[in-house]
C-alpha cells in the first residue's frame, strides 16, 4: 500500500469529494476506492471480480484499512464509481502513479486505444467506451478518457494526451487517431508520433499504397531502410517486413502532419496452420525513417492492444 518516500495510494484519494448521503454510508470512500483499485492492478475486470478478489484478500487488506464493515457489495462498487467526480478520480490516481512509477524512458512506447468496456453495456446505459494510454515498457496505464461511443475518439484522444507527461516517448495510435490536431498535441508534449493510415485519410493512404508500388518494381532504386522481424508462436509463423522512407514529397498534402519526417510499410507474411496471408499496413511518423525502430514500435503496439484487452 505505501513505499518508503513515495505516496501512499489512500493519500491521494482523501481530496475526493464523497457524494453519497451521510446517514447511508456503510464503507469509507477512500477504503472502497483503494480497494477496486488494488483489485483492478491484480487483474479484476469489472465489479463482481473485484469484489470477489477482495473477499479473498480480507485479511491482508486489514493491514492497511479498517474494513469495519467488510468488503462493499459489487452493486455498491458500480453505485459509488457512478457518482464520484471521474476526472478527481483520474487526476488523483495520476498522481499516484507518477510518484511510484520512474519517469517514462526516452523512445517508451505508449500506446493509445480505445475498447467499451465488457459488461458495461448492461446497465441499462450506453456501453462506456475508454481511450486509454498504456506504457509499453513499464506495461502501466497512464491514463483513460471515457467517451460515449468509439467514433467520439478523436476529441477524447487530446483530452487525455495533455493529462500525459510524454517528453521523448513515441505514442503509437490505430486509424482512428490519425488526424492532424492528434499529431499536434503530440508534438506539443514532445513526443513523436506513429499513426495508422487506413481508409480514415484514404488519398493518404492511397498515395502510400501508389509509392510502395512503384518502389517495388524497382527497389534497389529508391532510398529506404529495412528490417525483418520472424516470430513463431503457438503455430502461428509471422514474418514482418518493414519497409521505411523519407520521401514525404510524395505522400498526398504532407504539410497537413506536423513534423512528418518518414512513412512506413508493413507487410506482414503470417502462415497459421498451412494458410497464408499476406496483409499490408501503412505508418506515418515524425521518427527518422528508421525502419528497425518503427518496426519495434509498431509491435509493441499490438502487444500492449491485446495486454489491455
Amino acid at each position: 500500500m505505501e513505499t518508503e518516500g513515495r505516496l501512499r495510494i489512500a493519500d491521494v484519494f482523501v481530496g475526493i469529494g464523497d457524494p453519497r448521503q451521510a446517514k447511508k454510508v456503510e464503507h469509507d470512500l477512500v477504503e472502497v476506492l483503494v480497494v477496486a483499485v488494488c483489485a483492478v492492478l491484480a487483474g479484476a475486470d469489472d465489479f463482481v471480480e473485484i469484489e470477489e478478489w477482495a473477499k479473498e484478500k480480507l485479511v491482508w487488506l486489514r493491514q492497511y484499512l479498517r474494513l469495519e464493515n467488510g468488503i462493499p457489495s459489487h452493486d455498491t462498487f458500480g453505485r459509488v464509481f457512478a457518482a464520484i467526480e471521474a476526472q478527481a478520480f483520474g487526476a488523483a490516481f495520476r498522481r499516484w502513479v507518477s510518484s511510484v512509477v520512474p519517469a517514462l524512458a526516452k523512445d517508451e512506447v505508449v500506446s493509445i486505444d480505445g475498447k467499451t468496456s465488457r459488461r458495461s453495456g448492461k446497465l441499462g446505459a450506453t456501453p462506456l467506451h475508454l481511450v486509454s494510454a498504456f506504457a509499453a515498457g513499464a506495461r502501466l496505464v497512464l491514463g483513460q478518457q471515457a467517451t460515449v461511443e468509439k467514433s467520439n475518439e478523436k476529441t477524447a484522444i487530446p483530452e487525455l494526451l495533455a493529462s500525459l507527461a510524454l517528453e521523448g516517448c513515441i505514442v503509437t495510435i490505430d486509424a482512428m487517431g490519425t488526424q492532424p490536431n492528434i499529431a499536434q498535441a503530440i508534438r506539443d508534449r514532445g513526443a513523436h508520433y506513429i499513426l495508422s493510415v487506413k481508409d480514415n485519410q484514404p488519398r493518404l493512404a492511397e498515395s502510400v499504397a501508389d509509392f510502395f508500388q512503384a518502389f517495388q518494381g524497382a527497389p534497389d532504386k529508391t532510398a529506404h531502410t529495412f528490417d525483418e522481424v520472424v516470430e513463431k508462436d503457438h503455430g502461428r509463423f509471422e514474418v514482418r517486413r518493414c519497409y521505411a522512407f523519407e520521401q514525404i514529397d510524395c505522400l498526398h498534402a504532407p504539410q497537413r502532419w506536423p513534423d512528418l519526417a518518414s512513412f512506413a510499410v508493413i507487410a506482414s507474411q503470417r502462415t497459421i496452420k498451412g494458410k497464408t496471408t499476406l496483409e499490408h499496413r501503412f505508418y506515418i511518423s515524425s521518427l527518422p525513417a528508421d525502419a528497425a525502430r518503427l518496426n519495434g514500435s509498431i509491435r509493441q503496439h499490438w502487444r500492449v492492444e491485446n495486454s489491455l484487452h
